[in-house]
């Protein structure tokens, strides 16, 4: 399984002048057949950096412009019908990343992105055109999409 970091999809809806939209493209209908994931911290970054520019009608049908889209995955701590209780949730939100944060030097959001990847079996590579931002911080192979399709 492979996860995929919010700049990728980004790229994909927002920033269509970008001169890696080429390869970004080519890796998102290549990643398809890898069984590719993102984490729910990952799509709601994602509707979160595109409501600023997407109708609301556009947001609510994510599902289908998104994850349909590019056969995607959704990561959850989770499932999502499951109450965390207080120790879980303080695992997952607090405890975690924070350590990552003192051990590595990371963003909040990066931190929990990460840890709920490392945590998912069956996961291989964290794919991210900020690879620089995550490489000696994780046991998963961190690739930008070009390194992925070499």
């Amino acid at each position: 399984m492979v996860v995929i970091d919010t700049d990728v999809l980004l790229l994909a809806f927002a920033f269509h002048r970008d001169k890696r939209q080429t390869i970004n493209n080519i890796f998102l209908e290549n990643v398809q057949s890898a069984d590719p994931a993102i984490t729910i911290y990952n799509l709601m970054e994602t509707l979160g950096k595109l409501s600023f520019n997407f109708s609301s009608d556009h947001l609510t049908n994510w599902s289908t412009w998104l994850v349909d889209a590019y056969q995607l995955t959704i990561i959850w701590p989770l499932h999502p019908e499951i109450n965390l209780d207080g120790l879980s949730l303080y695992e997952e939100l607090y405890a975690r990343p924070f350590s990552k944060m003192r051990r590595y030097g990371m963003p909040f959001l990066d931190a929990l992105i990460l840890n709920l990847a490392e945590r998912t079996d069956g996961v291989t590579h964290f794919v991210t055109w900020n690879a620089r931002h995550f490489q000696g911080k994780s046991k998963l192979a961190i690739v930008t999409p070009e390194d992925y399709l070499q």
